[in-house]
C-alpha cells in the first residue's frame, strides 16, 4: 500500500536543480548550494521539504531527481548554511513485510548535523492511526511537520587553536564521567545563562577545577539529539540522560547557549579542554534509536527504510528484535547502516575532535546473526579504521540479549568496563565473606578478563560509582534505593547495590558515623585510583555528591541529579584534597599503571616476583587463608623491578606495599621484609588523610591499620631514581597539605 502525502505550497521546478552526487550523505555546502543524498533501498520516491528560518513553514518541495546504489540525490543552488529541511519518503506500507513508508509524516535527515525545535508528542507523529483496531497496520494521513525537530544546513569552517588530539598514553588515563547539563547548573563561577550548555562547560573556571583533580579525560552522558519519551512527560519528569538518540551527528540543541545551536560552540568547548590537556570522551547510543517497536513514533529511520535500519524478526518482520530493552536494535549488520555509525563516528573525531567514545550497551554492536562475535563487522570496521583506532574505544560489555554479558570478550584495541571490579570492591569494604581471592584479581588489571592476545591492563575501566546506580556518598549512607521521585512506586533501578548505611538510612549529624562514611569514601576511591586498569571518578565523588538515595536518576533534571557546587562542605572539601593526593600518587609512581598484566610469577633471570600476597603478620598468604572466607585483611606487594616491558630487564620504578583492612577492627599489620637498611615510608593511610610528614619503618615493625582504611607504603630503595620518584611524592604531597593549611 502507497499513499502520496499532501503538496506543499510551493514545488521547485527541475529546471532550478541539478542531479548532485550520491556522496557524501547527508546535506553538503560547498559555497554554491547544498547536495542532499539520502539512503534507501526500499523508496520508490523521495522529496526534500524545505522550511523557514523557525523550521514552522515549509516553503518548498524538491523531488529527489536521481537514484544511484540506493542513494537519492539532488543538488540545490545557492541554498547556504542555516537552511532548515525535512525529507518525506514515499514506499509501500506493509508492516508484514517490514516497511513503514508514510509520507505523510517529516522525517528527520540521520546525517543531519544541527537539529532545530524539539518532538512533540501527539497522534500525528506516527505512521499508523492510535486506536486504531487493525492497530499498527493501519495507515494515518495527519502531518507530522508541525510536531517534529527539522534538520539544518550547517558551515563546517572553525579555526582551531589546538588541532591535534593530545597524545596521552592509555596507562595515564584516568576518566572522570558527568553530564554535560548537570555539571554547570548550579555552578556558582559560571554565567546564568550559559549553565547546562557546551559554552558553559568550557567556562575556564570548570576547565581549571577538572584539571587541578588529575583526572585526563571527560566522559560526556550522551550529547546526541535525543528525544523524550512521552509516558515521562507525562509525570513531569524527563529523559535527563539522553539514553534515546534520534540523530547520530548532531548535539541536542538544548545543550547550546544560542538559539542558533552552532556546531562552533561545541568545538569551542573541546578546544579549550584540549588547551588545558584534557581529553573529551563522549557516551554514545549506536544499539538503539527513540523510534521504539511497531507502537512507536515515525520520525526518521523507520519512515526512511525500516527493513534496513532496523533488525527485525524474521519470521514475522511486523516486528522488532529487542536485544536492548528499549523496543528496537540498529541493524549494524547492514552495510549502509553500518556505514552510517562509522560515519558518525569519524566525523565526531575528524570534524569535532573528540578523543573517543564509551558504547553503551556495545555487546549490540558486535552481534551478528549467529550471537557476539569479537570479529563481528562492526568491531572489525573500528580496529581496521586509521582514525577511530586511533582514539579511546570503551566498551559498555553487555545487553539484554542471549549471552549478552561479555566483560572481556571484546578483541584488542578496546577498553571496557568491568562491572566486576565495582561489585567486587563494594562487598569487600561492606565486609561481605569470601571477598579476597576475588579482589585480587581485580587490583590487578583483571587478567583472568583480559590478559589475552596482547591486551593490557588499561582494557579493564575500573569504577565504583557511575550514572547508573549510587553516587560513592550514597554508598556508605543508604541501605536501600530511594527513586520515589521517579514515579515507579520505587520499583525502578536495582535493588542489590551492596551499599551499607553505617546502620544509619541516610543523612545524619552523629559525628562517629560521619567519621567512619568519610573513612569508607577514602577506602573505596584509594582502591579504584591505585589499583591496575584505567580508572574511572564519577563527578562529584570526589567531594560526596548525594542523589539523596536515588538510584536510576535517569529522568530527574533537577537537583536531585545536578552537581550541588554551593552545598560542598568541609568534609566534601577535605575528600576532594584526598583525591587529589590519590591522582598525584598515581601520576608519579608508575608501578600503580603497569602496561604488563602482575601475575605474581617468579622471573628466574630477574630473580623477581613482581607481586606477593601478605597476611597480617608480613609473611605469604597461604593456600589455608586465600580459602578462609573470614579473612578480610591482607597486603599487596608490587615489586618495582619486575619487568614492564616484553625485554627481560629489571624495572626501576618503586615497590610498594597496599595493605587492605576491611575488618571492624584495628589490626597490627606486621611489615614484610625487605633489603638492609631499606624502610617503607607511609605515603597514605585512609584514617590520617591529613599528615604533617611521611613516617618510615622498618621490616619487622608493625603499623595498627585502622578497622576499615587502607594503607599505602613505598621501599625507600637504595637505586637514585626510585628515590627521587619518593623525594618527588613527598614533596608534592606535604606542598598540598601546607597549602591547605595556609
Amino acid at each position: 500500500m502507497s499513499r502520496e502525502a499532501s503538496q506543499a505550497p510551493y514545488t521547485r521546478s527541475a529546471a532550478r536543480i541539478a542531479e548532485g552526487v550520491p556522496y557524501p550523505l547527508g546535506a553538503t555546502w560547498n559555497g554554491a548550494g547544498v547536495n542532499f543524498a539520502l539512503f534507501s533501498a526500499h523508496a520508490t520516491k523521495v522529496e526534500l521539504c524545505l522550511f523557514d528560518s523557525t523550521g514552522t513553514k515549509e516553503i518548498e518541495r524538491i523531488e529527489l531527481p536521481e537514484y544511484t546504489d540506493e542513494v537519492w540525490h539532488v543538488f540545490v543552488p545557492d541554498l547556504k548554511p542555516g537552511a532548515v529541511y525535512g525529507y518525506r519518503v514515499h514506499g509501500p506500507y506493509a508492516p508484514e513485510e517490514g516497511h513503514r513508508f508514510n509520507p505523510n509524516k517529516l522525517l528527520l535527515d540521520p546525517y543531519s548535523k544541527a537539529h532545530i525545535g524539539e518532538l512533540k508528542w501527539g497522534p500525528e507523529i506516527f505512521g499508523y492511526t492510535l486506536d486504531h483496531e487493525n492497530g499498527d497496520l493501519s495507515f494515518d494521513e495527519r502531518d507530522s511537520a508541525p510536531f517534529v525537530p527539522k534538520c539544518k544546513v550547517v558551515d563546517a569552517n572553525f579555526s582551531w587553536s589546538h588541532p591535534e588530539r593530545n597524545a596521552l598514553p592509555w596507562e595515564r588515563v584516568i576518566f572522570y564521567e558527568t553530564h554535560l547539563r548537570g555539571y554547570t547548573m548550579r555552578h556558582p563561577d559560571v554565567p546564568e545563562n550559559l549553565r547546562g550548555t557546551f559554552a558553559g562547560l568550557g567556562q575556564q573556571p570548570v576547565i581549571d577545577y577538572i584539571k587541578s583533580l588529575g583526572v585526563t579525560t571527560v566522559e560526556l552522558l550522551p550529547i546526541h539529539m535525543f528525544v523524550n519519551d512521552s509516558y515521562l512527560l507525562d509525570k513531569g519528569l524527563t529523559n535527563y540522560w539522553g539514553y534515546n538518540t534520534i540523530g547520530f551527528f548532531a548535539a541536542d540543541p538544548r545543550f547550546f547557549a544560542g538559539a542558533n545551536a552552532s556546531v562552533e560552540e561545541f568545538k569551542g568547548m573541546v578546544d579549550r579542554f584540549h588547551n588545558a590537556g584534557l581529553e573529551v570522551v563522549l557516551d554514545v547510543v549506536y544499539n538503539h534509536t527513540a523510534e521504539g517497536n511497531e507502537r512507536g513514533p515515525t520520525i526518521s529511520f523507520k519512515g526512511i527504510d525500516n527493513a534496513s535500519y532496523y533488525r527485525l524478526m524474521p519470521e514475522e518482520p511486523r516486528h522488532y528484535i529487542n536485544d536492548t530493552g528499549t523496543g528496537n536494535t540498529l541493524n549494524l549488520s547492514h552495510p549502509r547502516v553500518l556505514q552510517m555509525v562509522t560515519d558518525s563516528l569519524r566525523y565526531w573525531v575528524s570534524e569535532m575532535k573528540v578523543d573517543g567514545f564509551r558504547f553503551d550497551l556495545a555487546t549490540i554492536l558486535g552481534r551478528e546473526a549467529h550471537g557476539f562475535d569479537e570479529g563481528g563487522g562492526f568491531l572489525d570496521s573500528c580496529r581496521q579504521d586509521p582514525v577511530l583506532s586511533s582514539v579511546r574505544l570503551v566498551a559498555e560489555p553487555w545487553d539484554c540479549g542471549p549471552g549478552g554479558y561479555q566483560v572481556g570478550g571484546f578483541p584488542p584495541g578496546w577498553a571496557e568496563w568491568n562491572d566486576r571490579f565495582r561489585d567486587t570492591t563494594r562487598a569487600f569494604w561492606k565486609g561481605d565473606e569470601a571477598m579476597v581471592p576475588d579482589l585480587a584479581k581485580r587490583l590487578t588489571g583483571s587478567g583472568d578478563k583480559f590478559n589475552r592476545r596482547g591486551r593490557r591492563p588499561w582494557a579493564s575501566v575500573n569504577f565504583i560509582a557511575a550514572h547508573d546506580g549510587f553516587t560513592t556518598n550514597d554508598l556508605v549512607s543508604y541501605n536501600d534505593k530511594h527513586n520515589e521521585a521517579n514515579g515507579e512506586d520505587n520499583k525502578d533501578g536495582h535493588s542489590d547495590n551492596k551499599s551499607w548505611n553505617f546502620d544509619v538510612e541516610g543523612p545524619t549529624d552523629d559525628p562517629e558515623i560521619r567519621a567512619q562514611r568519610e573513612r569508607q569514601k577514602r577506602n573505596l576511591l584509594a582502591t579504584l585510583l591505585l589499583s591496575q586498569g584505567s580508572p574511572m571518578i564519577l563527578a562529584g565523588d570526589e567531594f560526596g555528591r548525594t542523589q539523596k538515595g536515588n538510584n536510576n536518576a535517569y529522568c530527574q533534571d533537577n537537583e536531585i541529579s545536578w552537581v550541588d557546587w554551593v552545598g560542598i562542605e568541609d568534609e566534601g572539601r577535605a575528600l576532594t584534597e584526598f583525591v587529589k593526593k590519590l591522582t598525584t600518587l598515581r601520576t608519579r609512581l608508575p608501578v600503580l599503571r603497569r602496561g604488563r598484566f602482575l601475575t605474581g610469577e617468579y622471573n628466574a633471570s630477574l630473580q623477581v616476583t613482581d607481586t606477593r600476597w601478605m597476611s597480617p603478620a608480613g609473611t605469604d598468604l597461604t593456600q589455608e587463608q586465600w580459602d578462609d572466607a573470614a579473612m578480610r585483611c591482607f597486603g599487596l606487594v608490587i615489586d618495582g623491578r619486575a619487568q614492564v616491558s616484553g625485554i627481560r630487564r629489571p624495572a626501576s620504578d618503586a615497590t610498594l606495599l597496599l595493605v587492605f583492612n576491611a575488618y571492624h577492627d584495628v589490626v597490627n599489620f606486621t611489615l614484610p621484609d625487605v633489603p638492609d637498611g631499606d624502610k617503607w615510608t607511609c605515603l597514605l593511610d585512609t584514617n590520617m588523610p591529613v599528615r604533617d610528614e611521611l613516617p618510615a619503618f622498618s621490616a619487622g615493625e608493625s603499623y595498627q591499620a585502622t578497622g576499615r582504611s587502607l594503607l599505602l607504603f613505598a621501599l625507600d630503595a637504595a637505586n637514585r631514581a626510585t628515590q627521587r620518584v619518593l623525594d618527588g611524592i613527598e614533596h608534592q604531597l606535604t606542598s598540598d597539605e601546607a597549602e591547605k593549611h595556609a
